[in-house]
Formats: C-alpha cells, structure tokens, sequence
C-alpha cells in the first residue's frame, strides 16, 4: 500500500526529541511524512501573502511551507508542530490553521511539543488523521442502510445501538468493566430491545478505548477510531451533514473538539488538562452533593448566583468565608482533586448547593474553553455529545461562554455508537 503523503509543518521540531517517536508512529501507520520545499526568497513574499510575519525566522520558515503546501497536490493531509512554551508560535500555527482552512479541505492536526511526549497523544492523532484521509468516501455516508449494531467501548461507559434503515431500534448503556463481557452484555440487551438476534444482524462496528479487544471478540467487520466516528453520530444525529459546524464530545474520561465541513472533520484537537473537564469529575461532584449525575444539571440552572468575581469565597486563616452577595462561585482549581476539595469547603462554608453545582458544570464548560476551543475556535452550529451533555449545566456555559445555541441531539451520548454503525453499514 502507498503510504499517505502528510505535511509536517514546524519551525524546526524535526530537529527534536519528538521526531523519532513521531517518525515511528508515521511508519506503523503508513503515513509518509514529507516536508514541503522552498527557497530562502520564498519566505518574505509568503509571510506577505499570508498578512503575518514573526519575530523568529524559524516560525516565518513555518509560515512559507504553508505556502508551499498547497501548491503540492501529492500531500493530503498535515500536523502542524510548535513548542508547548512559545507563545508567538501558538499564534502563528493558528494564523496559518486558519490561511489552510480558507483555501483547502485537506484534514489538520495540531500538536504542542513537549520535553517528553506522550506516544498514545501523538498516535492518536495521526491514527485520525488517517482515516480522515484514506476513508473519506466511506465517511461521507449520510444513511445507515441494512440491520447493523454499533459498539463504543468507552473509558467510562460501553454504548451499544442496534440501527435499521436509518432508525434506533435498540439501544443500551452500561459502566465498562471488562471491555468484552461489558460490550456482550450491552449488545445483547440492545439487541433485546431491538426485537433481533446479534447473530442475524448484517455487520458490527467498533470505536472507542476497548475497540481491539471488542473488534475481534465479536467479529466486527469495521472497527475505527473516535474522531471520525463521534464526528459522524453527532451529523448523524443533528442531521448536519452540510456546512460547517462544530462538535464537542465530552465523555467520562476524554475530550474532542472537531471541526466538521460538509460532515467530515477538518481540524481537531484532544484534551483537558486533566479528569477535571470529563464526566468524572461531575460524577464525584454529584456524589458529594448528594444528587444523581442526571440530575446534577438541573440543581446548577437553579443557582440564582449573579456574576463572577473570581470566587465566592477568600481564604484568610485558613477559614472559609461565605459570600453574602450572592455573587458566583468559581472552584478555584482544573484540578480534579483540588477541585473537589474546593467544593467540599464551599458546602461547609455555606455556598448553597445550586450555586456549587452551577460551579462544578462552569469548571468543566471553562477548561474546555480554554484548552481546546481556544485553540482551534469553533464554527457555528455547536453539536454538542458524550455523557456529559446530558449534563443541562455545562449545556448553558457553553451557551453564555460561546453566544451561540449548543445542540444537544436525541441519544447524543450514542454519538460513538451510532457513527459506527452508520459507517459499517457502507462497508
């Protein structure tokens, strides 16, 4: 098979640590990296062109290979490289994200190099990017077709959905213990619903955590990994399959934020700094305010807090002291622990339970904002899916934070499931 040509652009990162493991992920993946060619004269009149010109000649380098990329109609794809600590080279990636958006439709990937990168991230990533290259006719599928099931075996939570004709017939949810026996468990009782017997069905799809596991244990015909699979249930399910438009899935332990146009994801990013911003931190929360996860959502859109004043309490001797304005309080951590323990000594200090459900909903709804929308903004519609936008709370920060409708479809924490057994339906 002919590798997949993928633009590595960067101002110098080849030179780095990173490559090596970059280099090694790219083969097992066959994906070649190439970097794009130019002249030292064709720097200025790309900077020019592209209306940025930086402080480092290695960023300006950066910019000019952009130039040259879309003069190369041998590369389908690109990553976009710079320093985790360089600000002005946060800036330019971003410059030039968006220079490739404007005129092409190849798939991006964004990636901040670390002193010691983490090999899953950076697979991960071009494991997507991949896919998004090399199945494009499969993922533009707009109808699920035939009996199918979809199986996301998730970090949290297995989803399994029984689809005909474009149609739910059988769903189920469960916590992922053992990925396979909790996938077995899941289908069947879907398949239960659904009035139809596993072994009669037309084919089974995977995604997720568990999907090697679960693929070969049940025989999938098609197994694929989250980002253009989430991507695809979220169209699915919002009926967005043209334009732009923009989903966010949170689930129990893992973030995405993709970017869609006519359906298919054109730039996406991973993340959270930590199980701060997933579905977990909301479930210790709501343990430790006494409600169920499902109803923690409704118990924060009744906090009657006003505004945010960086806090509702202040720390001074080390006693809590409750705000008597009724102003907002903001869990003073991303932190999934320090988080907690924030919101323990909000409860005891007198911080109404509302006012800390709404806080723990914000936390969440922020770090996404300011980890991942930030990066690489965001294209109105907002389809938002994963177990935590069943969550109402962290729908309407999203709300107040973007100044846009959030869309939260019918079965939007089957998004996995339903884009799986919607693409192996096309198989």
């Amino acid at each position: 098979m002919t590798p997949v040509r993928v633009a590595q652009i960067s101002c110098g990162t080849e030179y780095c640590s990173i490559q090596s493991l970059l280099d090694d992920i790219a083969e097992r993946l066959e994906i070649e990296l190439v970097y794009p060619e130019i002249e030292l004269s064709d720097v200025s009149l790309a900077c020019s062109e592209v209306g940025f010109e930086a402080e480092s000649p290695g960023l300006n380098l950066m910019i000019a290979r952009v130039t040259s990329l879309l003069n190369d109609k041998t590369i389908k794809g690109a990553i976009l490289l710079t320093c985790f600590k360089c600000s002005e080279g946060s800036i330019v990636r971003d410059i030039v994200r968006r220079f490739l958006h404007e005129r092409s439709n190849i798939p991006i990937i964004l990636y901040s190099n670390v002193e010691k990168p983490k090999e899953i991230e950076l697979y991960s990533r071009l494991e997507a990017l991949n896919t998004l290259i090399t199945r494009k006719t499969l993922l533009m599928r707009e109808k699920q077709k035939g009996v199918t099931i979809g199986i996301d075996s998730g970090s949290s939570m297995t989803k399994v959905v029984v689809m005909k004709d474009n149609e739910i017939i059988g769903k189920e949810w469960l916590p992922t213990t053992e990925p396979v026996r909790s996938a077995d468990e899941a289908m069947e009782r879907a398949a239960e619903e659904a009035g139809v017997l596993v072994k009669e069905v037309d084919a089974i799809g995977v995604t997720g955590h568990g999907s090697e596991l679960v693929s070969e244990a049940v025989n999938a015909r098609l197994k694929l990994e989250e980002v253009s699979v989430v991507s695809k249930g979220a169209a699915m399910l919002s009926g967005r399959h043209k334009g732009d438009a923009t989903v966010i899935d949170i689930g129990g332990m893992n973030n995405k934020l993709m970017l869609m146009r006519e359906g298919i994801v054109t730039s996406f990013t991973f993340g959270g700094i930590c199980g701060g911003s997933s579905g977990r931190f909301l479930e210790v929360a709501s343990h430790r305010l006494d409600v169920a996860i499902t109803e923690l959502g409704a118990l924060a859109t009744r906090s009657e807090a006003k505004a945010k004043v960086g806090g509702a309490r202040e720390m001074e001797r080390g006693n809590a002291k409750r705000n008597k304005d009724n102003m907002r309080f903001d869990l003073q951590s991303y932190c999934m622990v320090f988080g907690i323990q924030s919101l323990v000594v909000a409860l005891s200090s007198g911080i109404t339970r509302e006012d800390v459900a709404a806080a723990a909903c914000r936390s969440v709804a922020e770090q996404v904002y300011e980890t991942m929308i930030q990066e690489i903004g965001v294209r109105p519609p907002v389809i938002f899916v994963g177990g935590v936008s069943r969550v109402e709370g962290v729908k309407r920060e999203f709300e107040d934070m973007l100044g846009v409708e959030i869309i939260v479809p019918p079965y939007s924490q089957y998004a996995g499931a339903v884009g799986i057994a919607t693409l192996v339906s096309g198989v």
